[in-house]
């Protein structure tokens, strides 16, 4: 039987850690790769920690696609963490609408490296 609540050995969240960054402006990428991979991620348990990073021009698909709207609500419902890089939404007027939906908007480039050195998986679409 394993003990939940035993204490995990140093680096052992990070390496059962993955971050995905979705940039792709392709409605398409999200539906069929981005979306399903990191909620079944979540809810099957396939990764400890999940979190999904909207950077760049998938912000604005995020924003004028309804349908992916109601998919990152139901991914923020799930407690899967969704950050999204704030200089970018800033750029495109979309910070607002994004922090709306659930995510935190926050500058993302210190993250992204922390996220690196941490020893997280990470994967970009």
């Amino acid at each position: 039987m394993i003990d939940q609540n035993a204490q995990k050995s140093p680096g052992e969240e990070e390496n059962n850690s993955i971050v995905v960054y979705w940039t792709s402006r392709d409605a398409d990428v999200a539906r069929e790769l981005v979306f399903p991979y990191v909620l079944n991620s979540k809810l099957r348990g396939w990764w400890g920690d999940v979190t999904l990073v909207v950077w760049g021009p998938s912000q604005l698909t995020l924003c004028e696609t309804e349908d992916l709207r109601e998919h990152i609500e139901l991914i923020v419902e799930s407690k899967v963490k969704v950050e999204a890089c704030k200089a970018c939404s800033d750029h495109y007027g979309v910070s607002r609408k994004l922090a709306e939906l659930g995510i935190e908007v926050k500058y993302m480039g210190v993250l992204t490296t922390e996220y690196l050195k941490s020893g997280r998986k990470i994967l970009t679409f």
